[in-house]
């Protein structure tokens, strides 16, 4: 099955600068998913930290409903959600307990919010899994935000259910949530600004590196934090989560990869497996690209095709769109 996977679309963002309100970036997307025969939703699809849900959901729609149009009623699309849209699933998740496993299958009516959301994706056929799925007998998706969570536990053997219950209490990402609904835009401009960095799980650079002038460093340090911490924590994920997989894919740092130059040994756990790939993003962030030119990591329009046989690829479907176009 020819499978098309994307992430992190961030719809109905307010300050996340989305990309796909604008004709141009859609009608490519909506081109890909023509040639595929599954899409693979991987989570951050609507944005639902920074702004009040109801917003989000509604601008979100026009997206979804012509995602569905364009999948029709032979194929289908996969739903997992991420950090910011797990409100989607979150009570099912918390009724659910120790019997979430590594790749959950959710009724597409386990809320309100997801069944509106798989409403949308109609006519084609939806299927909603959480914290992962598999999309062969040796690929494993996940959105890849327990990579951020600290389970006081150095065995493996562990659940999705530990995972979760890391994430309760005064969380950064809750704390950040909660500041973004309150500030005005220019403010919460700036605390996305910040969150850019902190989304690649690094600590934040200095002061100067924190203008858009200097977005190549920026990209490039985050880079090295990819390789360093954010790879081997997902490798390290999958053992203790007891995954099998020749191949993890994720999103949640909006780094796509690995693409042309990129070492392969970067883009795997110890000891050469899992092999790892990542699906960047649709968002516009001015600190990592807006004086940089695609093909570039964080350029928005990231995804990975999945075919028969073959290894993943990461692509970006947006390279030959200029800022203009984006943002």
């Amino acid at each position: 099955m020819r499978t098309l996977v994307v992430s992190d679309l961030h719809l109905g963002g307010r300050v996340q600068h989305p990309v796909l309100p604008r004709p141009e970036p859609l009608e490519r997307l909506l081109t890909a998913v023509g040639e595929v025969d599954r899409l693979v939703l991987l989570g951050d699809v609507v944005e639902l930290l920074e702004r009040q849900p109801e917003r989000a959901m509604g601008a979100a729609s026009i997206t979804l409903r012509a995602l569905g149009a364009r999948l029709g009623t032979e194929r289908e699309v996969v739903l997992v959600p991420g950090n910011h849209d797990v409100a989607l699933v979150a009570p099912w998740v918390r009724a659910r307990g120790a019997a979430l496993d590594d790749d959950t299958p959710v009724p597409i009516d386990a809320t309100p919010a997801l069944a509106a959301v798989t409403g949308w994706l109609a006519p084609a056929r939806v299927r909603v899994h959480y914290p992962g799925v598999w999309l062969s007998e040796r690929v494993w998706a996940t959105h890849g935000h327990y990579i951020g969570r600290r389970v006081k536990a150095e065995h493996p053997g562990l659940t999705p259910g530990d995972y979760e219950r890391a994430a309760a209490g005064w969380t950064l990402p809750r704390i950040e949530a909660g500041i973004m609904r309150k500030l005005p835009g220019p403010a919460a401009t700036l605390t996305e600004d910040v969150a850019e960095v902190g989304r690649a799980l690094t600590m934040p650079p200095p002061r100067r590196l924190l203008h858009r002038r200097m977005s190549p460093i920026t990209s490039a340090l985050l880079a090295v934090q990819m390789r360093r911490a954010s790879i081997p924590a997902l490798a390290t994920l999958a053992t203790r989560l007891g995954v099998e997989a020749d191949w993890i894919l994720f999103g949640h740092v909006h780094r796509l990869g690995p693409l042309t130059g990129d070492r392969p040994l970067d883009w795997q756990g110890p000891g050469g497996g899992p092999r790892i790939a990542n699906t960047g993003s649709w968002v516009y962030e001015p600190l990592l690209v807006h004086h940089a030119a695609a093909p570039h990591p964080y350029w928005p329009g990231g995804s990975v095709l999945l075919e028969p046989a073959q290894p993943p690829v990461a692509r970006g479907l947006l390279d030959d769109l200029g800022a203009e176009a984006l943002h």
